[in-house]
């Protein structure tokens, strides 16, 4: 896997380039994600306004949301090497407000979203009751795994 990634806020610091790189290959592998092959991993990390802009051109749907994925594992076209299998839009303006109830912050909340995008990338989704039960399982699961060697503050510094 081959992440690429664009810093588009000042409100926060950018990300530890290494720490996040190695975050996400090891979700991808807690994903199930076909690691076998050189894929592309791209994430645009975005504030309210360009993600309520995505959200409405490429989803849809009015306002803003935490994490948009497009992916294109399950397209017609085949994945080649070197080729970008997945696009993340991570809200960092949601992670903030959100983190802010929550015991892991706005780190923890940058995390849960990209694991969040890469489940649905692997066939996840939570579209009914019961899907969304499993896909906040396996998002537990997978932050479970990657806290055993990140501390996600190091990688989204406040």
């Amino acid at each position: 896997m081959i992440l690429s990634y664009r810093w588009r806020t000042a409100k926060r610091p950018r990300p530890d380039r290494k720490l996040l790189t190695a975050a996400m290959l090891r979700a991808a592998e807690c994903c199930f994600l076909p690691l076998e092959r050189e894929w592309g991993l791209e994430v645009d990390f975005v504030g309210d306004r360009a993600m309520t802009r995505a959200n409405a051109e490429l989803v849809g749907h009015e306002g803003t949301t935490d994490v948009i994925t497009l992916s294109y594992f399950d397209s017609d076209e085949p994945v080649f090497d070197g080729d970008t299998a997945i696009e993340l839009i991570v809200c960092v303006d949601a992670a903030i407000r959100e983190g802010a109830t929550r015991p892991e912050g706005y780190a923890g909340e940058l995390m849960l979203y990209l694991v969040h995008g890469l489940l649905h990338s692997s066939g996840e989704d939570d579209l009914t009751d019961e899907a969304a039960r499993s896909m906040r399982r396996r998002e537990s699961e997978v932050l479970d795994e990657l806290r055993k060697t990140f501390d996600f503050s190091a990688i989204f510094p406040e």
